[in-house]
């Protein structure tokens, strides 16, 4: 997108750069971004073309912001705090929760944002945060400031994702009226998984491949070939015959996890894609015809990020574990096109 205008953001918690990189898409130059895993450097900066600050963003000033904004025309602060403590995923839901530091990240970027007063504001996180005051206390400080603001809970599948995933998305601007924008895919007209991966090499359970070493997929035992090769597409553990269910899964408890040990359906959208998204134990995360857990390069296929998306370097490798980590945890790239697209209508809406 080429516009008369320069937009500069900087992307807090900005993990391996999904959201950073859907902005890039949509047309906005993220020059820097801030994380507190060093892991994530490489993907950020050799795919967005931007610096990364292995920085706790609580101890950020606006001071280090504002440099980075030097010569934009328009300014933008993102800041996608880590998740868990409001997750439906997170088994921990006890009232001593409450005090997980992490609902302080929020807080802390609302700092930031009063310190720096960029043009506009983005932030994504799980549904449940809109129950928490300190969201309230956000959108109050948002107002306070000046900003418009535009908030709602999207479903993945509206926006042309093949994944279920329901993510609360937030704009906001800055003398400047801005929407997030309408949804552009009705069910019966969703991206399916076949869309996505259909057309990826197959791969055995422990297989790499040799050209692309992001499609890989973890090892299953003797038990679990014998479990997943009895499993349906969409199905779970329900489908096995009694021997081959775990001894958890023969008692009343283990139908509280009845979606583990599934298979994804190739013509439907996956299922959310979580960090631990390479387990075929884990969640729904069997490939839909072959006998095998979901490959990294599939799963970060379904969180949008583009096929040839490089999470590692030649020189650094990471465990199977870590890059599932980095893949789970990020903004999923087409998110990231729908808030630079919010952004750059109010631009020339407003020009």
């Amino acid at each position: 997108m080429n516009n008369k205008y320069s937009v500069k953001a900087v992307d807090l918690f900005c993990g391996a750069g999904g959201l950073s990189y859907g902005l890039v898409q949509a047309g906005i130059n993220v020059v820097a971004g801030y994380d507190i895993e060093e892991s994530c450097q490489f993907a950020f900066e050799h795919n967005n073309n931007a610096l990364f600050f292995k920085k706790d963003v609580t101890k950020l000033t606006g001071k280090e912001i504002k440099e980075h904004f030097n010569g934009a025309d328009y300014t933008l602060l993102a800041g996608c705090a880590p998740c868990q403590p409001f997750s439906s995923y997170s088994r921990s839901t006890k009232k001593s929760d409450k005090k997980d530091s992490r609902w302080d990240l929020l807080t802390s970027f609302g700092q930031i944002v009063s310190d720096t007063l960029p043009d506009f504001v983005t932030m994504e996180n799980v549904p449940g945060l809109m129950n928490q005051d300190v969201f309230k206390d956000f959108l109050s400080l948002l107002d306070n400031n000046g900003y418009q603001v535009d908030y709602s809970v999207l479903y993945c599948p509206d926006y042309g994702m093949a994944q279920t995933r329901k993510r609360l998305v937030l704009v906001a601007a800055k003398n400047h009226s801005i929407k997030i924008p309408e949804p552009t895919h009705k069910k019966g007209q969703y991206v399916t998984v076949r869309n996505v991966i259909g057309d990826l090499p197959e791969l055995k359970a422990g297989e790499v491949n040799k050209i692309d070493q992001l499609h890989q997929a973890s090892i299953l035992s003797p038990i679990n070939i014998e479990r997943i090769k009895a499993s349906k597409q969409g199905g779970t553990w329900l489908d096995w015959p009694e021997d081959l269910r775990a001894a958890c899964h023969r008692k009343s408890s283990g139908s509280t996890y009845s979606s583990v040990y599934g298979r994804m359906s190739w013509d439907e959208p996956s299922p959310t894609i979580t960090t631990q998204c390479n387990g075929y134990g884990n969640g729904r995360f069997g490939h839909p015809i072959q006998n095998r857990a979901l490959s990294l390069r599939e799963a970060a296929m379904l969180q949008s990020f583009p096929r040839d998306y490089l999470f590692q370097s030649e020189e650094r490798k990471f465990s199977i574990s870590a890059l599932a980590k980095m893949i789970g945890n990020a903004v999923p790239v087409r998110l990231g096109e729908v808030v630079g697209q919010s952004i750059q209508t109010a631009i020339q809406k407003a020009s």
